[in-house]
């Protein structure tokens, strides 16, 4: 999973656990009241808190997890709403020596409710999620009105009791839907890079097709009928096939012009790429550069290799920082992309892409080295000549 998008299920996910407090605030203030006032009476009720909030805590993380993960938790739902119903009845009940009931019970209790209804209408449609927290609020206000005596005295803490249990829930929603539109954009960028990779490979087959389709035919049609002449007209045959190679050149050079275009990669615009894809991924990347970058093909092949040392970074490495460097002197263009949390990277980590690298700006008169420091980072330098020399030399290479 991307960094980024597992870091915004974890702050998801935390933010609708930690209103477990909410569950656990309420009654534990109406216990810690009663105890002090009941005696016994209030420790009895500590005894079913003790045990019952656990077990609903134990529920609720369960159904934050599956819903995050987009799984249903209606067992967890179900046996939580159970649980936190029972504890509500059993906390409600005034023994009969008691002439006063507790007036902390309909706001502690609203806690209670509210966080189980705040986990209960995730992963619901927008009416269904109405008609749930209607109906715990229904039941709520009537287990207070059969448990409590005295209602009239207590609407204040009724009313603050329902506003918690009314906006809760739709807090957790707008978390969960933040937390969904960040998964849509994830996956729109994948579909829209995916759809880039397709659209370049069509373009590349029709730029091949149209390049190359007119030359190979007129080569076969030239070819047979040189076979054809070849007893008959040695000397027309001869002029035949000379065209052939003609033809066939020319192919030939308008697939190495077609395969260096296609090839060539902006630096500047490489460097903006990378950078966004690591501080994307939670990897803070500076970038260090000259007023001017090379253009031409040293400039392609530094842009392969910041390409190539991203790769590395996001796949081999624990990365946090990542700083890339370019400095140009007058024959050579010098690039270093440092970063930390190398722990096992070694220098072979790049595999085949690293090796085909180093020929390349080897052929063009350059280098490229990559090793790891005793401070825990991994340095990739490359070398690249700006000279006129080497620019021929890559394009023979090409």
């Amino acid at each position: 999973m991307n960094a980024g998008i597992e870091r915004a299920r974890r702050i998801t996910f935390w933010t609708l656990v930690v209103e477990l407090a909410f569950a656990w605030i309420g009654p534990l203030i109406q216990i810690v009241v009663e105890i002090r006032t009941e005696g016994e009476a209030g420790l009895s009720r500590l005894a079913l808190v003790v045990v019952g909030l656990p077990v609903f805590t134990w529920l609720f993380v369960r159904a934050v997890r599956a819903v995050v993960d987009g799984r249903p938790a209606v067992r967890e739902v179900v046996a939580s709403g159970a649980l936190a119903v029972a504890m509500i009845v059993f906390n409600g009940v005034q023994p009969p020596e008691l002439p006063e009931p507790s007036r902390m019970l309909p706001f502690a209790w609203a806690m209670l409710a509210a966080t189980w209804a705040g986990v209960a209408v995730l992963g619901l449609s927008s009416r269904a999620a109405v008609a749930l927290t209607a109906g715990a609020a229904v039941v709520y206000v009537a287990l207070v009105f059969l448990l409590v005596a005295g209602m009239a005295e207590q609407r204040a803490e009724l009313f603050y009791g329902l506003l918690i249990l009314a906006l809760l829930p739709y807090s957790n929603r707008v978390w969960l839907r933040i937390y969904g539109l960040v998964l849509q954009a994830h996956e729109g960028k994948e579909a829209q890079a995916k759809l880039a990779v397709t659209e370049e490979r069509l373009r590349f087959a029709r730029d091949l097709h149209d390049l190359v389709g007119h030359s190979l035919s007129a080569i076969a049609v030239k070819s047979e009928l040189a076979i054809k002449l070849s007893r008959a007209a040695p000397e027309q045959a001869t002029e035949e096939m000379t065209q052939v190679r003609a033809l066939a050149k020319d192919a030939l050079r308008q697939i190495r012009e077609a395969v260096r275009g296609y090839r060539a990669i902006d630096l500047q615009a490489e460097l903006g790429s990378v950078r966004a894809v690591l501080e994307a991924a939670g990897i803070r990347c500076t970038l260090d550069l000259p007023e001017r970058v090379p253009a031409g093909e040293p400039a392609t092949l530094l842009a392969w290799v910041v390409r190539e040392g991203a790769t590395n970074t996001l796949r081999h490495s624990a990365a946090t920082r990542s700083r890339i460097t370019l400095k140009l002197t007058d024959a050579t263009a010098v690039l270093e992309m440092v970063n930390d949390g190398a722990g096992g990277q070694s220098s072979g980590d790049g595999g085949t892409g690293l090796i085909g690298l180093s020929e390349r700006l080897a052929a063009a008169g350059g280098s490229l080295t990559a090793r790891p420091t005793d401070a825990g980072e991994f340095i990739l330098r490359a070398v690249v000549p700006t000279a006129e020399r080497a620019q021929v030399l890559t394009e023979a290479v090409a």
